[in-house]
Formats: C-alpha cells, sequence, structure tokens
C-alpha cells in the first residue's frame, strides 16, 4: 500500500492505495464517483475520460499512486462549470445523448475542445472526438453541440 495524497474535485484526498489501483477503479470504488465509466480498459473507447492538471486523461489507464500531488477533476467535479454548463444543454438540444454511458467522457473531452481550441471548426472537432467512442449517435449531435457551444462563445 502506498499513501497517496492529491486533489479530487476541489477536495483534498489522502488515502492509502495498492500501486495497482487504476484511476478509475479509486475514483468510482473508493471514493463513490460513478460518474466516471469503464469501457473498454484500454485506453481506447474515453469512457473513463477525466481531467488531470486541467488536461484530459484516460483513467483507466492511470494508476492512482501517479496522481500523487495533482487536482483531478471528475465529471462530477465539473457540475458548477459555466463550460459544462453551456455543453450539457447543447447535448440535450441537439440530441446527443442516447444511451449516455460515453457522455462523462465526451463531456469531458468537449470542455478541453470548447477551452483550449475556441476556433475549432467542424473538421476540428471531428479529428479531436477520435479518442471518444459513441457506438449510439454517429457523432452528429455531439458535433452540432459542440460546435454550438464554439460559436455561441465567439460571439459578444
Amino acid at each position: 500500500m502506498k499513501t497517496l495524497k492529491f486533489t479530487l474535485n476541489g477536495e483534498s484526498v489522502c488515502r492509502s492505495v495498492e500501486p495497482r489501483t487504476h484511476l478509475a477503479d479509486f475514483v468510482r470504488g473508493d471514493q463513490g464517483l460513478t460518474g466516471t465509466n469503464i469501457g473498454c480498459e484500454h485506453g481506447v473507447c474515453g469512457a473513463c475520460t477525466v481531467e488531470i492538471d486541467g488536461a484530459p486523461a484516460r483513467s483507466c489507464l492511470t494508476f492512482a499512486v501517479t496522481c500523487e500531488g495533482a487536482d483531478v477533476r471528475t465529471i462530477e467535479g465539473l457540475r458548477d462549470d459555466p463550460v459544462m454548463g453551456q455543453l450539457r444543454e447543447a447535448f440535450n438540444a441537439e440530441h446527443a445523448l442516447q444511451c449516455g454511458y460515453c457522455t462523462p467522457g465526451m463531456l469531458v473531452t468537449a470542455r478541453d475542445i470548447v477551452l483550449r481550441l475556441p476556433d475549432a471548426d467542424e473538421a476540428r472537432v471531428r479529428h479531436e472526438l477520435a479518442g471518444n467512442l459513441c457506438r449510439c449517435t454517429g457523432y452528429t449531435g455531439i458535433v452540432r453541440a459542440i460546435l454550438s457551444v464554439l460559436v455561441a462563445r465567439r460571439t459578444p
């Protein structure tokens, strides 16, 4: 066991953890934050995407112990984030939600796109979403939702 100290959704966490424990398992099992979904467990599907020190990361591949001193935010930690609020509304308006399994990881990635690439066009949004798989929507609504937020944020 190793003692792990980091910030999770704005709160200090100090826990003993097995070195082999993945961050996804830690936030879900130890912390009860089940918004982070586990899909492929190979880093391919993106369902487990969280934010580590401001950047999207696959929590199914990240060992929890590597987050020592980091700032980790799950979908629950972005609940009151204004950009996330815009994205949730847009996802709803554009019918970008179906089964919802990919949605938390998709929203974390979408937020990163909006903040990092304010001038992104459809091709760039699609490229950035390549690491997040959705078997239900066909991406059209998801891309439209992200583009609508980008356009709204450009308009004064």
